[in-house]
């Protein structure tokens, strides 16, 4: 195998792991054991478990990352792109288990806001993905002039929020009706057009 093939199945394995015992009770042996190799093996990846475990969350969160771009590469339209965008990233965690069950258990991982947010680096590149498309419905005309990157970072709050409520505090049903009625409120807006007199 590659290494990069070597280093996603241990990540992969750690995942499981991560998500059903959380980083403390977690040991480097029970990582070793999903993957039938010698504890001392995992040290030519990682430095230590904090390490693996970083690594690890990067991993899966990247994934998630990745599922959203490749499903918004199936739309032509910028709309389309956008709400296949939201839902894309919101109904992910519906498939990918072990990231759920660890965002439970360690629900800094995703925090509400940014100056506690151990993998910036990683929300911030999303924040990029969805301020380039607001910019390419704008340029299309599809999309009415705003700030893109405020107008941005204004969703992504609102879907951390989301995310928090449906997959973190476990109040699913409540969280995806909220994510239906903001994205109406977000592509149509609340007040009325006013007609010409």
């Amino acid at each position: 195998m590659k290494k990069k093939e070597d280093i996603e199945r241990i990540y992969q394995a750690a995942l499981s792991a991560f998500s059903l015992h959380g980083y403390r009770k977690t040991t480097l042996e029970e990582v070793a054991g999903r993957l039938d190799m010698a504890p001392s093996n995992l040290y030519l990846y990682v430095k230590n478990k904090r390490e693996l475990y970083h690594k690890t969350v990067i991993f899966a969160l990247l994934r998630w990352q990745d599922r959203v771009a490749k499903d918004m590469e199936e739309q032509q339209s910028p709309e389309g792109k956008f709400l296949t965008m939201c839902r894309s990233a919101v109904f992910y965690l519906e498939k990918d288990e072990a990231l759920r069950r660890l965002l439970i258990l360690d629900p800094d991982i995703f925090p509400m806001f940014a100056e506690k947010d151990p993998y910036e680096y990683v929300n911030r590149a999303s924040v990029a993905l969805l301020t380039d498309m607001i910019k390419e419905g704008m340029a299309s005309g599809r999309f009415r002039k705003v700030d893109p990157e405020t107008t941005a970072e204004a969703i992504f709050s609102v879907y951390k929020m989301l995310i928090i409520r449906s997959y973190i505090k476990m109040e699913k049903k409540a969280g995806l009706l909220l994510f239906e009625q903001i994205l109406d409120l977000i592509t149509s807006g609340l007040f009325i057009s006013k007609k010409a007199d």
